[in-house]
């Protein structure tokens, strides 16, 4: 028999807001242990929450970009369960009416459903202690993290494939980010997702029983769990045997999965209305205001890349996978109308220099008037490609400007025609074989002789007049 994978996602993401969402205390990241807190989010007896209006606003905006329906009114509930992280032994969440619910995400020609979005705060973190030769027994909680808000994303279970998730998180992430709600830095806990995977037979429509997999601090490591975990479901049901619903953790060393503890269901959580919060009304004014202030959103913005910049759909979505990115490319497009030309270099020396160097392009110390001017050059066919790319690699090093590095190293290139035969003929005369190759009808010989003749000239000689000379003195 033949199964089917069934996938569904829930992503936390942290709101970019100053304050947590009950109380006044700092969201900043890295602060001493404990020292971001207050009565309010330690849970102390007597006193009352205060909701963050900002946080409420972002989460109305992912709920808006989702293509949800948003609740004309909400209420926030309690999520009971006891972990030494959660102080109150309660979490303020959001359980039958969230603010947003019945969206859509589009990724490829495929719209995952979205089942709901809500807001909730998030728990403190457990540390654990290394005591090098003494054996430690014991965790340490630090609640800097206790009551920060918190969008909970959950996804219908339509995912197929450790890859259709691969490209829902992508699609996610980047909505996100150019909502400005999120850095969605997954390595400072922004953002974080538990996957829910199951499986049935082929044609069916009944869901199997699924398994709850958590500690996926990576895109790659929820595509690695996924597909781990699809294979050990597909050989325990061919093998005869059941799939237990639980939760497993990922371990990412080993490459598995295993058992954390069984499957919460709701029930378990004893939700009831939080009574210290009054429920919200959502203004048709207010949500009015919201939707007008959104930004341009990937989806909108691909389309008009490629309309208005006449870029190939695989370009534009390179681009727009990082704002920062896109926006850089934009900067020098306004600077210089060859968007072409631009996105080639963006997507070719860019992107070598972020994937080499792990810096973000907002770390790119060559300004775009910088890269523009190097363009310039390339394109007025004052330098080569190879020097281009020298001239690159030292804006790269210091202060200097394209045209100085240029003028300092001698990389302008030789338009002489005269020059440039001299570098030809000595080329054929040492070249005998590849010429004869030529001669003979080899046509890619060419190049090969082409290729001589610019390392002859440092890469300085233009490569079009010398193609010209080739065959003329060839034929």
């Amino acid at each position: 028999m033949d199964y089917e994978t069934v996938i569904g996602l829930e992503v936390h993401t942290q709101l970019k807001t100053e304050t947590k969402l009950s109380c006044g205390c700092s969201t900043v990241f890295g602060a001493e242990p404990n020292s971001q807190t207050c009565p309010v989010c330690l849970g102390m007896p007597g006193v009352l929450p205060v909701m963050n209006k900002k946080a409420f606003e972002y989460a109305l905006k992912v709920g808006l970009a989702l293509n949800c329906a948003i609740a004309s009114s909400t209420k926030f509930d309690r999520k009971n369960y006891f972990y030494p992280d959660l102080p109150k032994n309660y979490q303020i969440s959001q359980y039958d009416i969230p603010i947003a619910q019945t969206g859509w995400l589009e990724i490829k020609d495929k719209k995952i459903g979205i089942t709901r979005v809500h807001l909730e705060e998030d728990s403190g973190k457990l540390m654990h202690p290394e005591g090098g030769d003494i054996q430690v027994n014991y965790s340490l909680v630090d609640l800097n993290r206790a009551g920060v808000p918190l969008a909970e994303i959950v996804s219908n279970p339509e995912i197929t494939s450790a890859d259709e998730a691969y490209q829902y998180l992508i699609a996610l992430k980047s909505i996100l980010i150019y909502l400005g709600v999120s850095d969605c830095d997954m390595e400072k806990g922004s953002l974080r997702c538990d996957a829910n995977i199951s499986l049935r037979p082929k044609g069916q429509t009944k869901l199997g029983t699924k398994t709850e997999i958590k500690n996926l601090n990576s895109f790659k490591a929820v595509v690695k769990a996924l597909e781990f975990e699809a294979i050990r479901q597909t050989a325990l049901l061919k093998e005869g045997k059941e799939v237990v619903g639980e939760t497993r953790l990922w371990d990412d060393e080993k490459a598995e999965t295993r058992p954390m503890r069984s499957k919460e269901e709701i029930q378990d959580y004893r939700y009831f209305p939080e009574p210290d919060l009054m429920p919200f009304t959502i203004s048709p004014e207010w949500l009015k205001a919201i939707k007008e202030s959104l930004p341009e959103l990937p989806v909108q913005r691909k389309a008009r890349f490629i309309n208005q910049y006449q870029l190939s759909e695989y370009d534009a979505g390179v681009l727009l996978q990082d704002k920062a990115l896109a926006d850089y490319f934009e900067s020098c497009v306004k600077l210089y109308s060859n968007p072409k030309g631009i996105g080639n270099w963006i997507l070719s020396e860019v992107l070598r220099y972020r994937n080499d160097t792990k810096k973000e392009i907002k770390e790119l110390t060559v300004t775009p008037q910088g890269l523009v001017e190097l363009v310039k050059l390339f394109d007025d066919k004052k330098i080569t490609s190879t020097a281009a790319k020298e001239v690159w690699a030292e804006m790269l090093k210091g202060n200097l400007s394209a045209s100085e590095i240029v003028s300092q190293k001698g990389l302008a290139q030789i338009s002489d025609d005269s020059v440039i035969e001299g570098y030809v003929k000595e080329v054929i005369a040492k070249n005998e074989k590849i010429v004869g190759d030529y001669k003979g009808g080899k046509k890619t010989a060419l190049e090969a002789l082409l290729g001589q003749v610019m390392k002859a000239s440092k890469g300085k000689a233009q490569p079009d007049k010398v193609r010209i000379l080739l065959r003329t003195l060839l034929e």
